[in-house]
C-alpha cells in the first residue's frame, strides 16, 4: 500500500501524479502555482514571498542584485544597462526621471558640472552661498539665476539638506576681479531679499569659498607647502577670524572647526592632516582640486560679501608669495597693514569689527 501524500500547505490528499515538490515541500497544483514562481532572468523557481522586481518582471534576489536597480525618484525597476547617473552620484534613475532632473533649476546636492573658468591666471575662487527662509522653489531659483548669469553661465543652484527652506547659490571658478565684475551681486542680493531669503539672519547659512590648488604651485608638493601656510595662518589668528566670520563659537565648532596650532607651519599642517576631521573644518582639505574656506557665516550684504572674498584673496596671495618663517612670525597687525588700499570693503569691514589697528567704524546691519 502506497504512502498517503499530503500537500504541506493546504493539507489536501495527493497522488504522485498530482503532487509537486519544491524546496523540500510537497504541494498540490494550486498551492504550487500560488506559492512559487519563476525568475524571468535566470529561470530558477523561487517562493513568491522571496521574489523581487515589480508587477511586470519577476526576479530572484541574485538576478535583482546583479542586473537591476530601482529609480531613486519614481521607484521604477530598471535594468543596470538602462540606469542613468548624475555626476558624482551613485543614485540610479530611469531615463524619464533623469531627463527631468537635467532640466530642473535646483540641482541635487551631488551635482557637479564641468567647471567653466573666468579670468586670467591660476588663482580661481568658487563660491557657495547658502540662503534660507525663502523656500526651495524652481521659480525663485530661476529668477536669481537670470540675474547672475545674464549671457553666460556663472552660477547654478543646488539643494542643501542643512537648510530649513532654502537653496545654495554656487558659482563656477572666477578670479577675484572677475567674480565681482561678471555677476551683479547687489542686484542678486536685493532680489533674494525681496523673495524672502536671508543668509546672515538665519541659523543655517554659510558662505564657503573654494580656492584652486593649482594656484599654489606647479607640483603637488609645492601646493601642499603653500596650503600649510594658509592653515597655519588660520590657526594662528583664530580669534580674529572668528570675530570676522560673524559665527558663534558653537556654530564654528560644528561647521568649521579648527585643527590646532603648532609653532612651525609644517607641524601645524601635519597635525591638521593627521586629524582627518573631514570637510567640516575651517579650511577643508578634502577636495582634490581645491581647498575650502568654511569659516564664514552667510550674508546678503554686499560690502560684507566682498570683504570676505578680499580677505581670502589676501591670505592666499601672501601664502603664495611669502615663506613659512614669514607666516610663523606674522602678527595680525602686520597682516592688516599689508592689505592694499584698493580693497576698501575689507579695510572698512575690519575697522567696523575693531580688527584694523584700533580704528573703529560704524557697523551696518547684516542680512
Amino acid at each position: 500500500m502506497s504512502k498517503e501524500i499530503k500537500c504541506s500547505v493546504c493539507g489536501a490528499t495527493l497522488t504522485e501524479e498530482t503532487s509537486h515538490t519544491f524546496d523540500g515541500h510537497t504541494m498540490c497544483e494550486h498551492c504550487f502555482t500560488e506559492k512559487t514562481t519563476v525568475c524571468e532572468c535566470c529561470g530558477e523557481r523561487i517562493w513568491c514571498s522571496d521574489a523581487e522586481g515589480d508587477s511586470c518582471v519577476t526576479l530572484c534576489h541574485s538576478c535583482y542584485e546583479y542586473n537591476y536597480s530601482t529609480c531613486e525618484d519614481c521607484g521604477r525597476l530598471i535594468h543596470n544597462d538602462d540606469a542613468q547617473y548624475e555626476d558624482d552620484s551613485d543614485y540610479p534613475y530611469c531615463i524619464e526621471c533623469f531627463e527631468r532632473l537635467q532640466s530642473r533649476v535646483i540641482n541635487s546636492y551631488y551635482y557637479k558640472p564641468t567647471p567653466i573658468f573666468y579670468g586670467e591666471g591660476s588663482l580661481f575662487y568658487g563660491i557657495e552661498l547658502e540662503i534660507d527662509k525663502g523656500g526651495e522653489f524652481e521659480e525663485k531659483a530661476q529668477i536669481l539665476l537670470n540675474i547672475a548669469n545674464n549671457h553666460n553661465e556663472h552660477m547654478y543652484c543646488k539643494h542643501d539638506g542643512s537648510l530649513s527652506d532654502g537653496l545654495e547659490l554656487t558659482t563656477h571658478p572666477h578670479t577675484y576681479k572677475q567674480m565681482l565684475k561678471d555677476i551683479s551681486w547687489q542686484e542678486l542680493f536685493d532680489k533674494a531679499i525681496e523673495l524672502g531669503y536671508r543668509s546672515h539672519n538665519s541659523t543655517t547659512c554659510g558662505y564657503h569659498i573654494h580656492v584652486s590648488r593649482n594656484a599654489f604651485g606647479g607640483t603637488r608638493e609645492e601646493q601642499e607647502e603653500t596650503i600649510a601656510r594658509i592653515v597655519h595662518f588660520v590657526e594662528l589668528h583664530w580669534n580674529e577670524l572668528l570675530k570676522f566670520s560673524r559665527r558663534t563659537e558653537a556654530s564654528i565648532n560644528r561647521w568649521a572647526c579648527r585643527y590646532g596650532i603648532s609653532t612651525k607651519v609644517c607641524d601645524t599642517y601635519k597635525n591638521a592632516k593627521d586629524k582627518h576631521l573631514g570637510r567640516y573644518s575651517a579650511v577643508n582639505l578634502e577636495p582634490f582640486d581645491t581647498i575650502e574656506f568654511r569659516l564664514f557665516r552667510g550674508t546678503l550684504k554686499l560690502s560684507t560679501f566682498i570683504a570676505t572674498l578680499q580677505l581670502v584673496d589676501e591670505i592666499c596671495t601672501l601664502a603664495i608669495l611669502l615663506s613659512d618663517k614669514d607666516f610663523e612670525n606674522m602678527s595680525w597687525s602686520e597682516f592688516v597693514t599689508r592689505i592694499p588700499g584698493e580693497k576698501t570693503e575689507l579695510i572698512n569691514y575690519l575697522k567696523s569689527k575693531r580688527l584694523y589697528v584700533n580704528e573703529p567704524q560704524t557697523e551696518q546691519e547684516e542680512i
